[in-house]
């Protein structure tokens, strides 16, 4: 198919890292060239926050996210949360995150990690914005966390609560975090030659709330696994969920379009808006 004829949403792409220093408006150019007419770049601690919302307000089709990954959990303070707070409430901002949890690597406590994760939920439901959720070997804590946190969310916020970022974990709990207004991300690794027990999980993912993203600069897909990863390269995502799920590109590249832009609401009710 002719990447003109798609229009394609990378939910989750990390432009704003030292990887993109040298080209980062050509990255986003082919990234337009190939259909991605969306990209959401989530902060992970407040430079990273920063840059993000200014990349946003520089380019149409670029939005973002703000907050403090579990990594930097032991820098959250109320100093931090204020200007969390105040960057969240900036135009081209859609989202709180990436937050969560990470008990693989574990650079902060997960005291630390609780608290921080817990703080930006709040603000994220003060505000009426959707969560984009990082878990590494977490996934009962996370999931605990954000069923107790959904149940009292505004009804803006009910279907829309946010997005499991590169999910992985068990099928199990597919159903609850869906219930709970929560969609999935998929990434590169789908599309890797040795991962079917993945591919299982994602095929028993609701299509109504798959989302496509490309992790850049990290999770390259299929034929440029180990290179670096930019958002050109979610179309390779779209089409192995495509024959994942027995539908057409087209209907997964539109279909996963779709659900970002009921999640994010970028487009300000306007389905049709996406031609920059």
């Amino acid at each position: 198919m002719n990447a003109s004829t798609r229009r394609l949403a990378d939910t989750h792409c990390h432009l704003v890292l030292s990887q993109f220093d040298l080209d980062r408006s050509e990255v986003i150019e082919r990234a337009h060239e190939a259909g991605v007419d969306r990209i959401l770049v989530p902060g992970i601690d407040l430079p990273t926050s920063r840059q993000a919302v200014e990349l946003a307000q520089n380019h149409a089709n670029v939005y973002a996210a703000v907050g403090i990954h579990p990594h930097d959990a032991r820098t959250w303070d109320a100093n931090v949360a204020a200007e969390i707070g105040e960057l969240a409430r900036t135009e081209g901002v859609v989202a709180i995150g990436e937050i969560g949890l990470d008990f693989y690597r574990n650079l902060s406590t997960p005291e630390q990690q609780k608290l921080a994760f817990r703080e930006q939920l709040a603000l994220a439901a003060e505000i009426g914005l959707p969560v984009v959720i990082h878990n590494r070997e977490a996934t009962q804590d996370v999931i605990e966390i954000l069923l107790h946190w959904s149940r009292d969310l505004p009804e803006g916020l009910r279907e829309r609560a946010g997005v499991l970022h590169a999910y992985s974990a068990d099928i199990e709990n597919v159903q609850l975090a869906a219930q709970a207004g929560f969609y999935f991300g998929v990434a590169g690794p789908v599309t890797f030659r040795n991962a079917n027990p993945l591919r299982e999980v994602v095929s028993q993912i609701p299509i109504a709330r798959l989302l496509l993203e490309t992790d850049s600069p990290y999770l390259a897909p299929h034929p440029f696994r180990g290179k670096r990863n930019e958002p050109a390269y979610v179309r390779f995502v779209a089409d192995r969920i495509a024959g994942i799920m027995g539908i057409n590109e087209s209907q997964a590249s539109d279909t996963t379009w779709r659900n970002a832009a009921a999640l994010f609401d970028w487009n300000h009710g306007n389905d049709d808006d996406h031609l920059l």
